[in-house]
């Protein structure tokens, strides 16, 4: 195999606090040695989230085997899911914005055709539905774990508690149609196709509002590993929350 240099565009704050965390966990479960230090493992970690590289092209550039990438990984993962903030945390910040932005995605996965829970008849292929929470700005605020893709918004958000807690906190919440019924806290749209001038008017600056949360959802996607995902869908809401916690740290 050929192996050429590559680089990652990430800045060298987020790999010191990747390293930051594995040095504490090697010390928590006492390691005494490793191949690779922490700063390697932290490295080949971000090639993988954020370039999306396979376990081979991993083993290839940092001279190790397949199985030590996919120890080191893991662990990596699960490091940073651990740091992930619950949704009652995330609320603390989320009551200081003037309103937030609420939007599901569906993140592709390599499934047949068979596998019917993951099938989005919305976005015709397999994957697993997120629901992301912004602020005004489009800046990623939290994300919720994932479900199967055949999953609809509304439910998913009903079924993180995202309804409920947005509406103890108070706070506005602007979302698509996915959401019509999901109460007070969440304002969407009109639906139908003969709408009153006023109703079009209120459409088209409730589109111009929303729209900003798509922002989040590039923002998300350019941690290229969730663009198609490989891995057995339980380890993927530990992903999308590590992913969350290597951005935060990262801004």
């Amino acid at each position: 195999m050929l192996v050429y240099p590559s680089s990652i565009d990430l800045s060298t704050r987020t790999l010191r606090f990747l390293s930051g965390q594995l040095t504490a966990r090697r010390q928590e479960i006492g390691t005494r040695w490793r191949r690779r230090p922490v700063a390697r493992q932290a490295l080949l970690a971000l090639a993988h989230l954020r370039c999306g590289d396979t376990y081979a092209q991993l083993a290839a550039g940092f001279g190790i085997g397949m199985a030590s990438v996919y120890r080191y990984i893991r662990e990596a993962i699960e490091v940073l899911a651990a740091l992930a903030p619950p949704l009652a945390e995330a609320m603390k910040t989320i009551r200081t914005k003037a309103f937030a932005i609420l939007d599901g995605t569906l993140l592709p996965i390599d499934r047949i055709a068979a596998d019917t829970p993951y099938y989005s008849g919305k976005h015709k292929r397999h994957g697993m539905s997120v629901q992301v929470l912004t602020d005004p700005f489009g800046r990623l605020l939290w994300v919720s774990p994932a479900l199967p893709g055949s999953t609809h918004d509304l439910t998913a958000a009903r079924q993180h508690g995202m309804i409920d807690a947005l509406a103890a906190a108070g706070v506005k919440c602007w979302a698509d149609k996915a959401y019509q019924g999901a109460g007070r806290p969440v304002r969407v749209p009109f639906r139908g196709r003969r709408l009153k001038r006023w109703k079009r008017r209120h459409n088209t600056t409730h589109a111009k509002i929303r729209c900003v949360g798509e922002q989040a959802m590039a923002t998300l996607k350019g941690w290229r590993l969730l663009r198609k995902l490989r891995c057995s869908t339980n380890r993927i809401t530990n992903i999308v929350k590590a992913v969350l916690v290597l951005h935060h740290a990262s801004v």
